[in-house]
């Protein structure tokens, strides 16, 4: 944020091109301007420029570079001054650099002086803006300086809201000028044939430079071309296709591509090889959400005191609970079953795919083609390299869901979402719980506070949590084993009866022939894609935890939308994927959830916020409930209302978090949330709360005291 000093100097800039505007157009410059009064004062202006050669070019140089700097009309008529004072080579050198100078001061002026301002209102919808001048900004530049119809001032002024740099915009600026600057001053040696300035350009000389204009970004487009069509050297396109789209696997990103091209009546063939639903149905999110119902149910029961319940007698059956959590799925399955997506006209296909060609596929035998591919393959549990841990029956998030006898003591790898869920659940089953975590805390994701509040939680669980701690060797001892960790300069050794890895999900890419067609991977061994999720193959799009960024159900459903719509409308519409505003939770009790910047990312990008909280504490429902514990967090541009950042810890947090996203993704800043009508008692009275509060902290101080001298004038 700009600090006081800045401040003055650019209004002091800003009333100062002001005031030169406001001259030029009240006291009569502009009027002067003008192709009449040239033709007027031709004569008279020649013959002093013929006496005072040097004087002249200085002057006529100094005003040219104010009157583009200022954004004035005129420049037009002083190019072809130029050429009718100074003839053809003189003219064309000074109009060239004083109307590059010009323009490059109006784009720092831009840049100083408006950026910051704009940028905090529009900054979401300038950020595509900015990606497209960071690829293609001089080609965008060249195009438009070449062809003199759009205003060379908005030119000026809107590069220097963007990320373009004062060397590139000079340079090209100064070359893509020359032509149309030619053409100016050589018809000012020819004055007097000339009624206006656009007489200048015939339809003929237009149309070259808008030709010559497009050619650069025709080349580079041209480039991209041959460069896509080059990875399908050596393939054979077939003349006609089974299908317009082949999606391979039938989790969250498989299932929506599936829906939504079947939705508009494309053909479309959905491969699986395991179970419909992916991991989020059959071993990921509503397995773990059902095992967390059951824990919070206990939870409640011994903590049956804070609601005047003296004592609640539990009969806890470890394997009817995890009986119940194949039950959920089994009454979920048929929301992701073959008989459903076949009836809404996809053919599904359960069998290993491979991939033949960029556009076949081969399925036990059987070869598939379609015009699209979409790569929907998921991830798995992410195995590490831990010295003997093959000599033990270690668990990931898949396969702990096979246990029907309650482990007595079991470690949990990992102090993310995935090993904080597990841990607390197990440890309210009554499991003796180590949870093991290489960072300096859990979650370290999320901001320290939040982190905090879950680790309390579940130190009151019973979970011994041990961070900075590095799992290096693994030993078996009979049924179970230990854990040996290295923490600072000493060893710890955890004995188990179960050891659960919980650290992170790795990318399927293996085994169904991406290595062999050369579908590339980044740097994590994801499948790489672009902006419109394309693979380097630009028919075969890819969705999901596969290529990221974010491994979330969620997400995989919204790149799923963009993946196949653009895979079914390719080449003639497309549309980059939204990553603008991801929302994300953590089910711990209590629940942590997120939408956009924290407040510690802000601290360590360097990014000035301001930070308003409101404690559940306060919150009447939540006080009602017993869950008064947690917090709202919510991050504001400095001085403004809008939302940067939400973060919410607590219960129902998850929930409450909608609230914020939709705000976020439209706009809607804390004000409007303030004036919403909210249900009372509810727990989203805590939004408003927070919105409240940051109301109060921008209370406008000189009109409450004038308020208050008003207010006892009227009592008399």
């Amino acid at each position: 944020m700009a600090g006081p000093t800045t401040s003055r100097w650019r209004w002091a800039l800003l009333l100062a091109v002001g005031g030169l505007v406001a001259w030029a157009v009240l006291g009569g410059a502009a009027e002067a301007l003008t192709l009449a009064n040239l033709k007027a004062r031709q004569v008279g202006l020649m013959a002093w420029v013929d006496g005072h050669a040097a004087l002249a070019a200085a002057l006529f140089f100094g005003v040219y570079v104010a009157v583009a700097a200022a954004s004035l009309p005129g420049a037009a008529v002083m190019t072809l001054a130029a050429g009718a004072l100074f003839g053809v080579a003189q003219g064309l050198l000074l109009v060239s650099f004083a109307s590059t100078i010009g323009a490059s001061l109006a784009f720092l002026f831009a840049r100083f002086v408006l950026r910051d301002s704009l940028r905090e209102r529009y900054g979401e919808r300038l950020r595509k803006l900015d990606a497209g001048i960071e690829r293609d900004g001089a080609f965008y530049l060249f195009t438009l300086r070449l062809v003199p119809l759009f205003p060379f001032f908005l030119v000026n002024l809107l590069a220097g809201l963007t990320p373009l740099r004062l060397r590139t915009f000079y340079w090209v600026s100064q070359l893509g000028m020359l032509p149309g600057t030619l053409a100016y001053v050589y018809a000012g040696t020819q004055l007097a044939q000339i009624d206006s300035p656009g007489d200048v350009l015939s339809p003929g000389l237009l149309a070259a430079f808008v030709l010559l204009g497009l050619m650069p970004l025709s080349m580079r487009w041209l480039t991209r071309w041959l460069a896509a069509r080059r990875v399908y050297r050596g393939y054979t396109k077939p003349k006609r296709f089974d299908y317009n789209v082949i999606v391979i696997g039938a989790g969250s990103a498989g299932l929506v591509s599936a829906y939504i091209g079947a939705a508009v009546n494309a053909k479309v063939a959905l491969i699986e090889k395991h179970r419909m639903g992916g991991d989020c149905l059959n071993t990921g999110c509503v397995p773990s959400k059902a095992l967390l119902r059951t824990a919070r149910l206990l939870a409640e029961a011994r903590d049956s005191k804070r609601y005047g319940v003296g004592r609640m007698a539990v009969e806890f059956d470890f394997a009817a609970a995890m009986d119940r959590v194949q039950d959920v799925i089994r009454r979920i399955e048929p929301h992701d079953s073959p008989e459903r997506y076949t009836g809404l006209g996809v053919d599904v296909i359960h069998g290993e795919a491979r991939l033949i060609s960029p556009w076949e596929v081969e399925v036990d035998g059987r070869r598939l083609s379609a015009r699209s591919l979409i790569l929907a393959t998921g991830a798995r549990p992410q195995v590490p390299p831990i010295d003997g841990l093959d000599t033990v029956a270690y668990f990931t998030s898949d396969s702990v869901w096979s246990l029907r006898a309650l482990p007595r003591r079991m470690v949990v790898l990992g102090g993310g979402p995935i090993g904080c869920e597990l841990a607390q659940a197990f440890a309210r089953f009554g499991s003796e719980v180590v949870l093991v975590e290489r960072g300096a805390r859990l979650l370290a994701r999320e901001d320290a506070d939040a982190s905090a509040a879950v680790e309390s939680q579940l130190q009151a669980d019973g979970v011994r949590i041990l961070t900075a701690h590095d799992a290096v060797r693994v030993e078996s001892r009979g049924a179970g084993g230990r854990l040996i960790c290295t923490h600072g300069e000493g060893d710890v050794t955890v004995e188990f009866d179960a050891l659960l890895l919980a650290l992170g999900r790795t990318p399927n890419v293996e085994g169904f022939g991406l290595a062999e067609l050369g579908i590339a991977l980044d740097a994590g061994k994801r499948i790489e894609a672009d902006a419109l999720l394309r693979t380097n193959f630009p028919n075969i799009h890819v969705c999901g935890d596969v290529t990221g960024p974010f491994q979330f159900t969620h997400v995989a459903a919204h790149q799923a939308w963009y993946a196949v719509v653009n895979a079914l409308l390719a080449p003639f519409w497309s549309f980059d994927v939204d990553y603008r505003v991801i929302p994300w939770a953590t089910f711990t009790e209590p629940e942590v959830a997120r939408v956009g910047l924290s407040e510690d990312e802000a601290k360590q990008r360097g990014i000035e916020v301001e930070v308003t909280r409101y404690g559940l504490d306060d919150l009447d429902r939540a006080i009602a409930d017993g869950a008064d514990r947690g917090f709202v967090k919510v991050l504001t541009a400095p001085g403004k209302d809008r939302i940067l950042g939400a973060l919410i810890v607590g219960a129902h947090a998850s929930d409450l978090l909608a609230e914020f996203v939709l705000a976020m993704k439209h706009g809607i800043g804390l004000n409007k949330l303030l004036g919403t009508i909210h249900i009372y008692p509810t727990m989203s009275e805590a939004n408003k709360y927070v919105a409240g509060n940051w109301k109060r902290a921008h209370a406008p101080q000189g009109a409450l005291r004038w308020a208050a001298r008003y207010f006892a004038w009227r009592r008399g």
